[in-house]
């Protein structure tokens, strides 16, 4: 029997690496550029063929991907890791916007949400990503803006929609008429019974090419008057956060009812942080703070590391469970514990991440059946401190003591949006830019915010963010999420590296809200402990669990209450794994491409090449050299 299962795993060993794949590996040696859209690689790699590096590759395919709309554009926030081949570390940046003056939970209380708006100008934090790119550029990159900039000033001057944009214009115009700018914008055939643009129509975005035009000339005009490099970009940054463009900006912004100010602008910048990293067996995988969702993935390994993944099988019933139960674990965590560390009460964090506290959260995973009532642990004790919440997570309806465990959450997990609001919510926005290069230099984004339907700000052709609605109004949720002004949201943005024996080894981002992690997670370990390839790993058929609180939704919290034991298989899932996965009280849906869009880049140091992968889910496109 022994030597049965041996033989078992081994035939299932070598089926996953011949496993064949959709779309191509991609293999360079000099470069490589990946990211979400087709036209943004290519911007990509017309940086890279003039001599850039990967930081200003991927401000290029960053400017590009905003410049497309349908995922994220020029108002929203972008979160970066890079690793610089000359310190041998990965730095995080932090460009998420935070809560403009007058964004209290009594503003929002009166107006009678239950969570901050998800579309138009109240749902807006200030702008990030082109603080962002600007000191990304300044600080690692090489090129001026100009240079970064110039593919996409000639989209913003018309470029072909795509359909999948165009389309989903057209089912939002009713939303989009709204505001009037944003009428202007993109109803390019109003009064017709199509008023969105058609499919491969020039596209053409006056208002934002002067914008981009006017950061530019600014920049342009500090290089004149003698300014290096990084004081003449720092010139188009004052220019966007300061000058003209800003109060264009903020002016439309308060015509339409949003709260953003002058001094809200002027006050924020982006942040230098140290990313938060976990080692998994001898791979140092590093995410950002918890602000983000990050951690839920190393938290999710920490507890994965102490079960025999390999001898499971992929996506053996077994396997499926016991990662569905750990994300679980990490997700109840995520949805109390994370927020902004720069505001008080601080994140135990290192409670959270420590290997004791996931050996304890692991104990908890049941092996017959789904755990509904899965809540927050209480990492306090391992940082050597109380936890101050008791209270209030009784309040929210979870008992701290495990050894009295009902977890029973008040909210009715019942109530069920309908699938296609619901998963609209829980894959809104966001795509993902990965990008390196021969010397060394590596860079992993996970961009988002000002999708469409977006408010665009006056005249400047700019559409705000939408993350206000990942905050909280009660701090029953989470204490440590509470929206205030200067506060920077809990979002799911979420990019991931990793180092093996002190190099880059995986550098990988996916859009996708709340699945995020969840893909990141199981794309990890399809490479560490399946042997799949970059490109295999990307298109492999992953789950989903929807027992977590939506990050983005309704001001109805019945929009974002968890749905405990709800999971997306995809649709080669065995009869025998879905007939076991539902006596164990699962409810299954089914997708014919799960993996989520992942982009992925590969070291390979044997060979002294890169590998990419970039999924067959959506548009997602790279171009290696």
């Amino acid at each position: 029997m022994k030597y049965l299962l041996l033989l078992l795993f081994a035939t299932c060993a070598i089926s996953i690496s011949a496993q064949q794949t959709q779309k191509p590996v991609l293999h360079g040696r000099n470069w490589m550029a990946i990211t979400g859209k087709p036209l943004a690689a290519t911007a990509g790699a017309m940086i890279f063929q003039k001599g850039g590096n990967a930081v200003d590759a991927a401000c290029a395919m960053l400017a590009a991907t905003c410049t497309m709309w349908d995922t994220l554009s020029w108002g929203g926030e972008t979160q970066v890791l890079i690793y610089n081949p000359h310190t041998k570390k990965v730095i995080a940046i932090n460009a998420m916007g935070f809560a403009p003056t007058g964004a209290t939970v009594e503003f929002f209380k009166s107006k009678g949400y239950n969570f901050p708006p998800e579309y138009g100008p109240l749902a807006a934090t200030t702008p990030g990503t082109p603080g962002g790119l600007i000191y990304m550029l300044a600080n690692y990159g090489t090129m001026t803006l100009e240079q970064v900039l110039a593919p996409a000033i000639q989209m913003a001057a018309g470029y072909p929609m795509e359909a999948q944009a165009a389309n989903y214009i057209e089912r939002q115009k009713s939303l989009i008429k709204q505001w009037p700018y944003s009428k202007k914008v993109f109803l390019t055939r109003a009064g017709e019974q199509r008023e969105a643009p058609e499919a491969g129509e020039i596209f053409v975005q006056k208002d934002l090419l002067l914008t981009l035009n006017k950061m530019v000339d600014a920049e342009k005009a500090a290089r004149k008057k003698g300014k290096n490099r990084k004081g003449a970009l720092m010139a188009a940054y004052d220019r966007f956060y300061k000058g003209d463009i800003a109060r264009e900006f903020v002016r439309g912004c308060q015509e339409q009812g949003g709260l953003i100010t002058m001094e809200d602008l002027a006050k924020w910048k982006p942040l230098v942080e140290q990313p938060l990293m976990v080692n998994y067996k001898g791979i140092d995988v590093y995410k950002m703070q918890q602000w983000t969702q990050g951690p839920v993935m190393l938290q999710a390994l920490n507890i994965l590391e102490n079960f025999d993944l390999k001898s499971m099988g992929y996506n053996s019933t077994k396997y499926i469970h016991t990662v569905y139960q750990a994300m679980n674990l990490a997700f109840a965590d995520r949805d109390f514990y994370y927020g902004d560390p720069y505001f008080k009460p601080i994140e135990p964090i290192k409670g959270l991440l420590s290997k004791a506290y996931a050996k304890q959260r692991a104990s908890l995973i049941q092996f017959v059946k789904n755990d509904a009532g899965i809540g927050p642990g209480d990492p306090y004790p391992f940082e050597g401190l109380l936890n101050p919440y008791k209270n209030l997570l009784k309040n929210r309806g979870f008992e701290m003591d495990t050894s009295k465990r009902n977890f029973a959450p008040k909210h009715d997990m019942g109530n069920y949006s309908p699938k296609e609001a619901y998963e609209d919510r829980l894959w809104r926005g966001t795509t993902s830019v990965e990008a390196a290069d021969k010397e060394g230099w590596v860079v992993s984004i996970t961009p988002s915010g000002g999708w469409l339907p977006a408010c665009i700000a006056g005249n400047t052709g700019i559409g705000m963010s939408q993350r206000m609605q990942s905050f909280v109004l009660d701090s029953t949720l989470n204490p440590f999420n509470v929206v205030a002004p200067g506060k920077r949201p809990r979002v799911t943005l979420s990019p991931a590296m990793a180092l093996k024996d002190g190099k880059p080894f995986l550098a990988s981002a996916v859009q996708g809200g709340d699945t995020q992690d969840q893909n990141l997670l199981q794309f990890f370990l399809n490479v560490a402990e399946f042997g799949m390839n970059v490109q295999q790993a990307a298109e492999a058929a992953n789950f989903n669990s929807n027992q977590l609180w939506l990050s983005l939704g309704g001001t109805k919290t019945s929009d974002r209450e968890p749905k405990p034991g709800q999971i997306l298989l995809n649709t080669n899932t065995s009869e025998a794994v879905r007939n076991e996965l539902k006596k164990m009280g699962y409810t299954l849906s089914f997708g014919d491409r799960t993996s989520g869009p992942i982009n992925a880049i590969y070291f390979d140091w044997k060979h002294g090449s890169l590998w990419g992968g970039s999924s067959n889910h959506g548009e997602d496109y790279g171009i290696g050299w």
